[in-house]
């Protein structure tokens, strides 16, 4: 019950007692997770998830898919207010980077074009079948020695190189849509006949 605090009253004073008034009752509030109306879980991803959805897509997915994998590795998110703002700021910062990326991937492309063609030595028969070949790895570690970064996945070389004195266009995807070409010429290493 309620305590009432009385005043004295002064002369001629007929007002009722005041009556103190008690803390207001804070009310919990539930951070449920929303589900979907199949019955999963609502979630907004926050990379790019395979066969799933792209960044920032709201999905619903099974519950323990959810629980145990999207959330622990921090792939998506709860959609909260505060979540999607910070969701929004995270994407203008990737796709600042991605745009600089690009850049940098267009200027890359432009300094292989200009290079006519790329010489490779290997070892080779006097017919010139080569004792190894030379594969999207070789290529790569070659021009990277050009000061030029390409990695081995971004050489598309159907099949590997496997005679000398062969002038092969390779393509190259570089990212984003960004495609290349370089011609390969690869030439017979000159051994020395072994001393008597």
């Amino acid at each position: 019950m309620a305590k009432t605090v009385t005043k004295p009253k002064a002369k001629g004073d007929k007002s009722k007692p005041a009556v103190k008034a008690l803390p207001q009752k804070k009310v919990r509030k539930r951070n449920q997770v929303k589900k979907g109306k199949n019955g999963g879980t609502l979630i907004v991803l926050i990379e790019d998830v395979t066969h799933l959805g792209k960044q920032g897509d709201l999905v619903e997915v099974k519950s323990g898919y959810a629980r145990n994998y999207l959330l622990p590795y921090s792939l998506a998110v709860i959609p909260t207010d505060h979540n999607l703002r910070l969701l929004d700021r995270y994407k203008i910062k990737v796709l600042k980077a991605k745009e600089a990326r690009i850049a940098d991937l267009k200027v890359l492309a432009e300094q292989i074009s200009r290079l006519t063609s790329l010489t490779m030595e290997a070892n080779a028969t006097e017919d010139g079948h080569l004792y190894g070949s030379i594969g999207p790895v070789e290529i790569s570690k070659t021009l990277k020695g050009k000061n030029l970064m390409v990695e081995p996945d971004m050489v598309k070389l159907e099949l590997p190189i496997k005679e000398a004195n062969t002038l092969t266009e390779v393509p190259l995807s570089l990212g984003y849509g960004i495609e290349a070409k370089i011609q390969v010429l690869v030439v017979a290493l000159q051994q020395t006949p072994p001393k008597k």
